[in-house]
C-alpha cells in the first residue's frame, strides 16, 4: 500500500472517529443538562463555528494542497514560506475572531431571547457561553495550518492523532466536568455549559500540542529539505495567499452550509414561538435544542458514513473528468449517487417511524413526545445533507466548485425567507420545511450543473432510487408492524426493546430485499470481500 493511500486511511478513519464520538456525546450531555443545557450549549457553538470557518477559511485542504504542489517541484521553501507567514495571519484572524465573537456576546443573547427571561436561558446565562467558546478561536486556526502543512508532505498522521486527541479531551472534559457540577456538586446547568463550550479551548490546545511534538520530532528532517529546496519562482506572498484562498472557497461553502441554516434558527426559533405562539420561553428553548442539537446530531450520524463512502470516488471522478474519459465518468457519478443513496435512505426512514422510541430510550420518557415529535420531523432531512455534500463534492471533482457558493447562497436565501413565516404557520416543524426547501433548492441547481458540465443522465439513479424507495417503504411498514405488537411504552426500557426489535427487523427486511434484488451486489459488491466474489 502507498504512503499517501495509507495515510489517507489513517486520516480517513481518524476523522470519521472523531465526528461519530462527537455525534453521540450528545447522548449522555443532554441526559445531564436537559433540553434547557442543550439549547443554551446551541446557542454558543452554532455562533462559534461559523467564526470558525471564516476565520480559517478552509485551511487544512487549501495548504495541504499548496504544499504538495510546491513539494513535487522540489521548491521546500515555498510551503515554509506560507507556514511561517500564515502562522501569524492565523493567529491574527483568530485573536480578531475571538474579539469579535467576545465583544458581540450580548448583543447576540438579545437578539435570540426577549429580555422578560422566564423560566428559560438568561441573556447573562447566554453571553457567558459564547465568551467562553469564542477563546479556542484563538488557538484553532494555527493549529489548522499546521496541520494542513503535514498534509502537504503526505503525512497524515499529525492531523490523524491531533484531531482524536483533541476531540477525546474536549468531550471527556464535557461529560466529566458536567457530572461533577450537576451531581455531585448541585450545581447549575449554567456552569456546566459554561465549562463545555470551554472545552473547545482545551481540545484546541491538547490537538496544538501534538502536532508541535510532530514538528519537534520531525523538525531535523524538515530543516534538510529546506536547505535541499530548489525554487521555481520568486513567488511572493501575495501569489501565495491567493493561490491558497482559490482553493479555499469549495471546502468553506460547503463547511458553511448547516452553521448558516442553524443561525437562521437561532435567531428566529425561540423569539418566533415565545413571543408570537403561545409557547412559554423553556418550550420554545427545548424545541430550538432538539431540533439544532440533539435531532441533529442523531440524524447526522448515518450522513457521516454515507459521505465518507462515497467522497472515497470524488479523486477518482477529478482524475476521470481531467482525462475526458466520460464513460467511466458516468459510472463513477452513478456510483457516488447509489451509495449514499442506498446508506442514507434506509436510515432516514427507519429514524422517522422509530422516532418516539429512539428518543425515548436514548433521553428518557419525559421529554419523548415532544423530542419524539420533532425528530420524526427532521430525520428525512438526513438525506438532504448527505445529496448536498456530495453533490457539492461532485462539483469540485468536475472542476465546477464555484457553482457551489451559488447553489448554497439560493438555498440559505430560502431559509432566511421563509423560516420565520413557516415557524409562524407549522409552529417548529415550520423551521424543519424551511430547511428541507432549502436544501432542496441547492440539491437541484447542483444537480443540474453536473448535467450540464459532464453530460451525465439520471436514468440509473432514478431506477435505483425507485427500488431504494420500495425497500425503505416494506422496511417502514414491517417496523411498524413490530411496534405496535409490541405495544405502547410504559418504561424506558421499553424503548429501549422497540427500538432494538424495529433496527433489527427493519434492517433484515432491507437487507434481505436488497441482497434478493441484486442491488447490494450493484452497490457494494466492489468493496465487501464475500459480495466480491459472488459478482
Amino acid at each position: 500500500m502507498s504512503r499517501l493511500l495509507r495515510g489517507t486511511l489513517i486520516l480517513s478513519a481518524a476523522t470519521f472517529f472523531s465526528k461519530f464520538i462527537g455525534l453521540i456525546f450528545v447522548i449522555p450531555f443532554t441526559n445531564l443538562v436537559e433540553e434547557q443545557g442543550m439549547a443554551l450549549y446551541g446557542y454558543a457553538y452554532i455562533p462559534y463555528t461559523i467564526l470558525l470557518s471564516i476565520s480559517t477559511m478552509g485551511v487544512p485542504l487549501a495548504v495541504s494542497k499548496f504544499v504538495s504542489k510546491y513539494n513535487a517541484l522540489g521548491d521546500y521553501a515555498a510551503g515554509r514560506k506560507l507556514l511561517k507567514s500564515g502562522l501569524l495571519v492565523m493567529t491574527l484572524t483568530g485573536t480578531l475572531a475571538f474579539v469579535i465573537l467576545y465583544m458581540l456576546a450580548p448583543i447576540l443573547a438579545n437578539q435570540i431571547i426577549d429580555e422578560k427571561g422566564g423560566q428559560g436561558n438568561s441573556i447573562e446565562d447566554i453571553t457567558l457561553v459564547i465568551r467562553m467558546v469564542s477563546t479556542a478561536l484563538i488557538v484553532v486556526p494555527s493549529m489548522s495550518l499546521i496541520r494542513g502543512y503535514f498534509q502537504g508532505f503526505q503525512s497524515m498522521g499529525p492531523t490523524a492523532v491531533s484531531q482524536v486527541v483533541e476531540q477525546i479531551v474536549r468531550i471527556v472534559f464535557i461529560l466529566v466536568g458536567s457530572f461533577v457540577v450537576i451531581s455531585l456538586m448541585n450545581g447549575e446547568i449554567t456552569t456546566a455549559v459554561a465549562l463545555s463550550t470551554f472545552a473547545a479551548t482545551l481540545g484546541a490546545i491538547a490537538g496544538l500540542a501534538v502536532l508541535i511534538w510532530y514538528w519537534i520530532k520531525r523538525k531535523p528532517h524538515l530543516d534538510k529539505m529546506y536547505r535541499e529546496s530548489k525554487p521555481v519562482a520568486d513567488i511572493s506572498l501575495k501569489d501565495i495567499y491567493k493561490e491558497t484562498i482559490k482553493y479555499a472557497i469549495p471546502f468553506v461553502a460547503v463547511g458553511l452550509a448547516i452553521p448558516l441554516y442553524q443561525m437562521v434558527d437561532q435567531f428566529t426559533i425561540v423569539n418566533t414561538l415565545d413571543k408570537s405562539l403561545d409557547y412559554t420561553l423553556k418550550e420554545a428553548e427545548s424545541v430550538f435544542a432538539i431540533i439544532t442539537q440533539i435531532a441533529h446530531k442523531l440524524v447526522m450520524i448515518p450522513v457521516s458514513l454515507a459521505t465518507a463512502l462515497a467522497l472515497t470516488l470524488i479523486p477518482v471522478i477529478t482524475k476521470s473528468f481531467t482525462q475526458n474519459d466520460d464513460e467511466i465518468l458516468h459510472k463513477q457519478i452513478t456510483q457516488t449517487f447509489q451509495m449514499v443513496l442506498f446508506l442514507t435512505a434506509p436510515a432516514a426512514i427507519g429514524l422517522t417511524v422509530l422516532a418516539y422510541p429512539a428518543y425515548g430510550a436514548l433521553f428518557g420518557l419525559s421529554s419523548m413526545e415532544t423530542g419524539g415529535y420533532y425528530l420524526q420531523w427532521y430525520a428525512p432531512t438526513a438525506l438532504w445533507f448527505a445529496m448536498f455534500t456530495v453533490t457539492a463534492a461532485i462539483l469540485q471533482g468536475l472542476n465546477q466548485q464555484r457553482y457551489a457558493f451559488i447553489s448554497l447562497s439560493a438555498g440559505f436565501l430560502a431559509k432566511l425567507i421563509l423560516n420565520k413565516p413557516l415557524l409562524l404557520l407549522f409552529g417548529g416543524t415550520g423551521s424543519v420545511i424551511a430547511t428541507d426547501i432549502g436544501y432542496t433548492l441547492s440539491i437541484l441547481f447542483n444537480l443540474y450543473i453536473i448535467k450540464k458540465y459532464s453530460g451525465f443522465s439520471f436514468k440509473w439513479v432514478y431506477r435505483r432510487a425507485v427500488l431504494i424507495t420500495l425497500f425503505c417503504a416494506a422496511m417502514a411498514v414491517t417496523v411498524m408492524i413490530v411496534s405496535t405488537l409490541l405495544g405502547e411504552a410504559e418504561t424506558r426500557f421499553d424503548t429501549i426493546i422497540t427500538l432494538t426489535m424495529g433496527i433489527l427487523t427493519g434492517g433484515a427486511v432491507y437487507v434481505f430485499l436488497s441482497h434478493r434484488s441484486g442491488l447490494l451486489n450493484i452497490i457494494l459488491g466492489d468493496r465487501i470481500p464475500f459480495l466480491k466474489r459472488r459478482k
